[in-house]
């Protein structure tokens, strides 16, 4: 499994699009942030905040994750290669997890460079350092179990298909829906009493959760079994070729 491991991470930083994802994140937050005019903009905001980050980053995330994903195994699906990985020593959860954690890696390896947002923040306030580290931290968390949450599912729409650009669209759509889609659902209020539980279903009301900094246990629940739902789907699909 860490051979494949290697394997997946060193695929991603040898060719374009790791190294795409991690410089046009850090391009577009930082433009955002620090350049454009806009209510991102932390020099023109006034407060020694970093909201605009963890605002901007599930966005951006929500289509560069899926780039990440979307040859996972469409690429071995469309090669034939998949068949020759399903015959090595390694378990299908193990094939799974390798390039679960791989992409994984690759959004932390984005992720690591915007402490420089932090201690440029953290310089600025006035007094120095009057800023909440607390809910930025929470913040963080919530941004990493997130973009985990968007592998996951990239990996089980990539599983699906042999068609990169299908697995893709495919997604984004799915990503968009349960990020944002339970939220536009709840706005509409078409179910009375359950409302609230509708919301709950979508990954907003749990990241805004977390962002606030109170890392609940029942917003942790959440996000592990957005995981486990979707690694377990995809190898429902793997084991599906075995039948």
């Amino acid at each position: 499994m860490y051979a494949l491991f290697k394997k997946e991470i060193s695929n991603f930083l040898s060719s374009l699009i790791g190294i795409m994802v991690i410089v046009v994140f850090l391009l577009i937050t930082g433009l955002f942030l620090w350049v454009f005019k806009s209510d991102f903009n932390l020099l023109s905001y006034g407060y020694a905040n970093l909201d605009g980050l963890f605002v901007l980053a599930p966005w951006v995330f929500l289509f560069l994750v899926p780039a990440v994903t979307m040859r996972s195994f469409a690429e071995e699906n469309r090669t034939g290669t998949i068949e020759m990985l399903l015959t090595k020593p390694l378990s299908d959860w193990q094939i799974i997890m390798a390039k679960f954690l791989a992409s994984v890696a690759l959004v932390l390896l984005a992720l690591i460079p915007t402490a420089v947002y932090y201690f440029s923040v953290y310089r600025l306030g006035f007094p120095m350092g009057n800023l909440d580290s607390g809910g930025i931290l929470g913040s963080y968390i919530g941004l990493f179990l997130l973009s985990a949450s968007f592998v996951s599912i990239g990996i089980f729409c990539s599983s699906v298909t042999n068609n990169q650009i299908l697995a893709f669209i495919l997604s984004v759509f799915l990503c968009g829906f349960i990020y944002i889609g339970f939220e536009f659902i709840y706005s509409l209020s078409l179910f009375g009493p359950i409302d609230l539980f509708i919301q709950r279903l979508g990954m907003a009301s749990h990241y805004g959760s977390i962002s606030r900094g109170v890392v609940d246990t029942r917003d942790l629940l959440y996000f592990l079994s957005v995981m486990a739902l979707f690694l377990s789907m995809t190898k429902l699909v793997l084991a599906s070729r075995k039948w």
